[in-house]
């Protein structure tokens, strides 16, 4: 049975379609339509304080809710109220975070008395003001353990009992217990635990100060019988008041002054402090006297948390004066300093105590400040001035205004228009702040980040790093150095300021190079290079830096590892490599990446990364003419990177593309290509995957045919039959490959079968006489390979019977079989020989498929690659009826494969019919189909 002859072009011309003009390339980019969105600004979303959460609680402020952006000047009263309470809310939570206590929390006995249960809800309207002031005084004064989950539950028991109080109109024993609460901040004995014990108390203090405003409020709304009289707007005066709920409001203050102690009298005046809107028209004025009488508290913890409440209760007046917020801060900077004073501290338990309380202290300085600078429309140049900040640094002879903890906080609140314009005095202030509160080094870590969010003056620049440089050369701790330098390299590289970049690096390695770098400051180096690396324009450009190098091979670990992926990644990503100082650099970093994998557990994802930028540097590398350093270099890297599939793949790709670049150069001998294509031979058989190998056969085996070495291309057709056939016999269920993997792989090897000479001693058919037998013995192959395996040799048999083949070697020395064997009766014999093994293979083989589905679209493409390889006639015919009633037994009728491929068919059964009908006169259409083909 003969192939049927084919004119490849003309079919191609029939089944393309139709070619139109288009006004566009389709993959051009898009130009999207300008359209103008209108938003309505009235509305007013409230963002969610939780949105804003650092899941890493060590230093939970770093994410607090920005409160000066939050400006409620803009808003409704209730709509302020309610972001006000978000963030207050959010604030305790953080804090109680941040200072974690331990299961027993040790207090004083007075505290203890204090929480002894004890409910007293009979009317006690009539009980003398002498009664609030019991301190429980009896009590001695010694330390007493509680539990820290008893403490939280009696003081939610004390919150519930003020609330049941109030909604049995018993307000004076509301206020009794709220008296008991506010004296539990008395307590310092436990530093720690302190802000917890804030937290909770001021929560069940600002539920009392609610209810008294919302109960004078209802007075002056509602008569008695609950008759509404009037609704008090937003920005009422005190003249809108009547008598009565002034005299209720006089009444409560009168009440909480008769307060023995002073703390708890302040904390009880600031927890209803909003109520003296009813009394005054400038109750802001009272936040003066309040602030004197904190002086008078000598617990510098205790006053710091009592500023704090006061700012926080002070917002609901909603007043822009801030002057009593900057005597806040004057104040507490004032009772910082001595305890802060080297004088203090005389060792190590008072020194960690020291700290213990500054950083205690600093979430109160830090809210403060927040609350200062929340208004972005106001005027922060008088701010300054009532700060101190505003004076030339000249005149403070050295000595620093506030200590280094508010300075911190200030550079973090400040605008950054303010920052930039005041650069060279801020700088000043920072250097003379250097005390125990906070590393010095840290704040100007971060007067340098704020400095590079805007663009300075070039003067300006020149200037700060030229003090700075001044100040840092005196460190001569390495960490220190780093956290300063982190700090400026953005501005120094933003304005190419190379000489400083020089006179940093060289501070580096002048500290880097005589010690052992611990892990912190590994980071801190690792953050430098990064930055440096991100603004350079080519590896090439890094390399001349002096130092760069020095100071990297004293790096390690991850670090050392996170900078080799970047330098790597920066100089695969545009051009290719060609310098060879460039290139030997590159390889050591790659060198030093690889051993790194076989000593350290490095996660699955950084080994595909490393993978990926390794076989993009060898990709790249480029030696241009001079070939054979880059067949060199590929033989070098075979050694050196050893340990991925992946790497031995791109250099067996790297050395073929070689092979080709030096065909196409009429310079290079042949003996290059042959090295090459040898190279190549030699590196596959390392490769573990067997799918892989069989296509870099096929890949090399084609590349040796393009440069006309026929005996090479032999000879790794040969090496990837064996590859299939290991494939095919494997039993080793980690090495089965997908079925479609092979499939493809034999449709490769067919289709370069096509222009591969014949070898006259084994014949034309000789390979797919082998790929046949590889399809028909007893190993574990499915049916359905079987068939695939059988449709690839029927067209690559019907492309070699043809008289001119459809494609041919593009080497001129490479002669097609339609050439070689012209006229040769014994070649088409040998065919059709071949075809009738293939057709009664296919019948087999389809039979033997156990899955229905699978069977019934085995039979329709056998019909497809019969009607496109065999002539239609009396022969075929019925043998495509025969596997057309299988497809329709093994699927449904309207299966879209199945109705195209019976359309098809049925086309070709008409125009035999009508030639059977010219030449003989009649035609079977179902002869018996149980014989044998």
């Amino acid at each position: 049975m003969e192939f049927r002859n084919r004119d490849y072009v003309a079919e191609a011309k029939i089944h393309s379609l139709t070619r139109s003009n288009a006004d566009s390339h389709p993959l051009s980019a898009s130009y999207p339509s300008f359209q103008v969105e209108i938003i309505d600004d009235e509305k007013n979303d409230i963002a969610d304080p939780l949105r804003a959460l650092s899941c890493n609680v060590a230093h939970p402020f770093e994410d607090f809710p920005d409160v000066h952006n939050a400006s409620t000047s803009a808003l409704s009263n209730d709509d302020a109220t309610q972001i006000l309470a978000k963030d207050w809310t959010t604030f305790k939570r953080l804090l109680m975070q941040r200072f974690p206590s331990s299961k027993m929390v040790s207090i004083s006995s007075i505290a203890a008395a204090l929480l002894k249960s004890g409910k007293t809800h009979e009317k006690s309207s009539g009980i003398h003001v002498d009664e609030l002031d019991d301190p429980e005084g009896s009590a001695e004064q010694d330390v007493k353990l509680i539990s820290r989950t008893e403490y939280i539950s009696r003081l939610s028991e004390l919150k519930n009992e003020v609330g049941h109080a109030w909604h049995t109109d018993d307000r004076i024993t509301s206020l009794k217990l709220s008296i008991k609460v506010a004296r539990l901040l008395m307590d310092t004995t436990v530093l720690q635990f302190y802000p917890t014990s804030f937290s909770l108390a001021t929560d069940i203090l600002d539920m009392l100060g609610d209810m008294v405003w919302e109960r004078i409020k209802q007075k002056v709304e509602f008569q008695e019988d609950g008759t509404q009289l009037c609704s008090l707007p937003e920005d009422f005066q005190a003249s809108d008041i009547c008598s009565d709920a002034k005299e209720t409001c006089f009444n409560w203050f009168c009440k909480i002054g008769s307060i023995r102690e002073l703390l708890p009298r302040i904390y009880l005046e600031l927890a209803i402090l909003p109520c003296w809107r009813f009394l005054v028209d400038r109750p802001a004025d009272v936040l003066h006297r309040l602030v004197l009488m904190m002086r008078g508290l000598a617990d510098p913890l205790a006053s710091a948390y009592c500023h704090l409440y006061m700012a926080h209760r002070a917002q609901k007046l909603l007043s822009s004066d801030k002057g009593y917020l900057i005597t806040c801060i004057i104040e507490i900077n004032a009772m910082m300093k001595p305890i802060i004073s080297p004088k203090e501290a005389t060792d190590e338990r008072s020194l960690k105590s020291k700290q213990i309380r500054v950083s205690l202290v600093e979430p109160a300085i830090e809210y403060i400040l927040k609350c200062i600078f929340k208004d972005p429309q106001q005027q922060v140049s008088n701010i300054l001035v009532e700060l101190g900040l505003g004076q030339n640094p000249s005149e403070l002879l050295g000595r620093s205004l506030f200590i280094s903890v508010i300075v911190h906080h200030l550079l973090k609140e400040l605008p950054v228009e303010v920052i930039s314009g005041n650069a060279v005095n801020i700088l000043r202030h920072i250097e003379f702040s250097n005390d125990s509160s906070f590393d010095q080094c840290m704040n100007f870590r971060l007067f340098g980040f704020r400095l590079s969010e805007r663009k300075c003056s070039e003067d300006v620049v020149h200037a700060i790093l030229d003090m700075l440089i001044q100040f840092i050369s005196q460190y001569t701790n390495l960490e220190e150095y780093l956290r300063v330098v982190d700090g400026y390299v953005d501005i120094v590289l933003q304005n190419q300021m190379k000489t400083h970049l020089q006179v940093i690096l060289e501070g580096i390695a002048t500290r880097a190079c005589k010690k052992w770098m611990a892990d912190s400051e590994l980071e801190n180096l690792q953050s430098i290079f990064l930055k440096i690396l991100s603004h350079l324009n080519c590896i090439e450009d890094a390399l001349e830096l002096d130092h760069f190098i020095d100071i990297l091979d004293v790096m390690r670990g991850k670090s050392r590892n996170n900078i080799s992926m970047h330098i790597l990644d920066m100089a695969t990503r545009n051009d290719y490599i060609s310098h060879p100082t460039t290139i030997q650099f590159l390889s050591e970093v790659a060198q030093g990446l690889h051993d790194v994998t076989n000593s350290l557990n490095m996660m699955d994802e950084d080994n595909q990364r490393l993978r990926h930028l390794l076989s993009r540097f060898i990709q790249m590398v480029d030696y241009g003419t001079a070939m054979e350093h880059n067949l060199a270099f590929l033989v070098e890297s075979r050694g050196a990177f050893a340990f991925a599939d992946e790497l031995k793949e791109t250099l067996v790709h790297s050395g073929n593309r070689l092979a080709i670049k030096a065909m196409k150069d009429a310079k290079v001998q042949l003996s290059f290509v042959r090295s090459c294509l040898a190279f190549c031979e030699v590196t596959i058989p390392s490769i573990s995957s067997g799918i892989k190998q069989l296509n870099l056969y096929l890949e090399t085996a084609e590349v040796a045919l393009a440069c006309g070495l026929v005996c090479h291309s032999d000879g790794l057709i040969d090496s990837a039959l064996s590859s299939l056939r290991s494939l095919a016999l494997s039993s080793d269920s980690q090495r089965r490959i997908d079925t479609d993997c092979i499939i493809s792989a034999v449709q490769k090897l067919c289709s370069l079968l096509v222009i591969v000479p014949g070898n006259p001693k084994f014949g034309v058919a000789g390979i797919p006489k082998s790929l046949l037998s590889l399809a028909n013995s007893p190993s574990s192959i499915t049916p359905r390979l079987r068939a695939k395996i059988s449709f690839a040799i029927a067209l690559m048999s019907s492309a070699l019977s043809q008289n001119k083949l459809p494609y041919h070697a593009s080497s001129t020395e490479v002669f097609g079989n339609d050439l070689l064997f012209f006229g040769d009766s014994s070649y088409r014999q040998e065919l059709v020989s071949l075809s009738h093994c293939i057709l009664q293979n296919m019948l087999d083989v389809i039979q033997q498929e156990s899955s229905q589905v699978v069977r019934g679209n085995l039979a329709l493409e056998a019909c497809n690659c019969i009607a496109s390889t065999l002539p239609m006639n009396n022969e075929t015919l019925p043998i495509c009826a025969k596997l057309m009633d299988l497809a329709r037994s093994c699927l449904s009728a309207d299966n879209a494969y199945l109705q195209s491929t019976s359309k098809f068919l049925d086309s070709w059964s008409w125009i035999s019919t009508t030639t059977a009908a010219t030449t003989t006169g009649c035609y079977q259409a179902h002869p018996d189909f149980s014989q044998p083909v």
